[in-house]
């Protein structure tokens, strides 16, 4: 296995990873992960979210798959987090009903799609501001990723955000690490 346990080994670069701007739409930032996709070093796995960018190219946000699906569907605001819900002791019957009173997803495909090209990436976007410094240690990654329960951390070199750590990269590491201890090799 190699000696790299260092976050900036294991990070993905910005140049490989997708920006859109705060004002893009949800077209525009599919585009811009389909294009990201193509980018990717490889056996690298896809990404799965985007990162928004301020008008001075600050990254505040990041807009994944679950946020894509959920502002399709914007009533699904009203039931708040079913999740919590669950966890509060309703059951899935329950929640189900209520869902099905609200309507969600009553509409036909076609019109829930053009809510894309209306809805901004600012508005649905979940604010980021955890981060690592690209010369910490993988055990600190591991730490900071639990601890925020996120599936990425913005990677640092002083003030600069020069990377991504994601979640499936830094598991993939470790899974390596796992197996290498197995076979009885040194680290």
């Amino acid at each position: 296995m190699s000696e790299a346990r260092w976050v900036k080994d294991v990070m993905l670069p910005l140049d490989d990873y997708a920006l859109v701007p705060e004002d893009a739409s949800m077209v525009d930032a599919y585009c811009a992960l389909e294009e990201a996709q193509k980018r990717l070093p490889p056996g690298r796995q896809a990404s799965r979210a985007v990162l928004v960018v301020d008008k001075s190219g600050k990254i505040i946000g990041k807009v994944g798959q679950l946020a894509f699906l959920k502002a399709l569907e914007p009533k699904y605001d009203k039931v708040g987090d079913v999740g919590a819900l669950s966890r509060a002791g309703l059951s899935s019957d329950f929640i189900s009903s209520m869902m099905e009173n609200l309507n969600l997803w009553k509409e036909n495909f076609f019109d829930i799609s053009q809510r894309a090209k209306i809805t901004r990436v600012k508005e649905i976007m979940h604010p980021i501001d955890e981060s690592i410094d690209g010369d910490a240690h993988l055990s600190e990654a591991i730490h900071k990723i639990v601890m925020y329960q996120t599936l990425s951390l913005l990677v640092t070199r002083g003030k600069q955000v020069i990377g991504i750590l994601r979640l499936s990269d830094l598991f993939n590491e470790i899974g390596q690490q796992l197996k290498s201890c197995a076979n009885g090799d040194s680290a």
